[in-house]
């Protein structure tokens, strides 16, 4: 099913039932507007590149950009429509130690259930799209999936951290360890007072 005729080029098929198409032009949100009622019965299959525009158009705080290869499969069974997702490549976040951009490598699978209904709704399993509209935006489901599949924390390789931040953030080390053996002093003078104490009370 493309979604407009000028805007995909056929690609290799796998057989009757499945058919490819690669998007070639449209602004990036509007390409992933699925629309569902346009869908053939059985697989077709769409691909996507995912570049910095798509991220900067999507709004998400945490990924700043990035190369990310989408493959779409949409299986539809009347009314039914499953989506498979699967995102590989790199995105650009914030290192977490000196917080420089830095590149992450992602890969993740994912589904979504969809079906023609009489309105929109959605559930945790389950998207319905109005028949009048049958248009699935699927860009944010796709973000989140990617933003999912990142690891909890991401740094740079060893030696590659902006050298000025590490510079500023041991010193800051430095500092508090300082404090921190100031506090040890006053603890242990205190310690003494109340062997004194104990001492004049005998």
């Amino acid at each position: 099913m493309p979604p407009c005729p000028e805007l995909v080029t056929p690609a290799t098929g796998c057989g009757t039932i499945c058919r490819f198409y690669t998007v070639k032009t449209m602004s990036i949100l509007e390409s992933l507007k699925i629309d569902l009622a346009g869908l053939a019965e059985g697989a077709t299959a769409f691909s996507f590149d995912l570049g910095d525009d798509y991220f900067e158009a999507v709004g998400g705080e945490e990924v700043k950009g990035g190369a990310v290869r989408l493959e779409l499969t949409a299986s539809r069974s009347g009314a039914m429509v499953r989506l498979g997702f699967h995102t590989e490549g790199t995105v650009v976040v914030p290192c977490d130690i000196c917080l420089d951009d830095m590149e992450q490598a992602v890969c993740a699978d994912n589904t979504l259930t969809a079906r023609i209904g009489e309105e929109y709704s959605e559930d945790d399993d389950l998207i319905t799209v109005g028949k009048d509209d049958p248009l699935l935006d699927v860009s944010w489901f796709v973000y989140e999936s990617i933003a999912l599949s990142l690891p909890v924390r991401h740094v740079h390789a060893p030696g590659k951290c902006n050298p000025a931040m590490i510079k500023v953030l041991e010193e800051h080390s430095a500092a508090r360890s300082g404090e921190g053996d100031a506090e040890e002093t006053v603890d242990s003078r205190w310690s003494e007072l109340e062997k004194l104490k104990t001492t004049l009370k005998d």
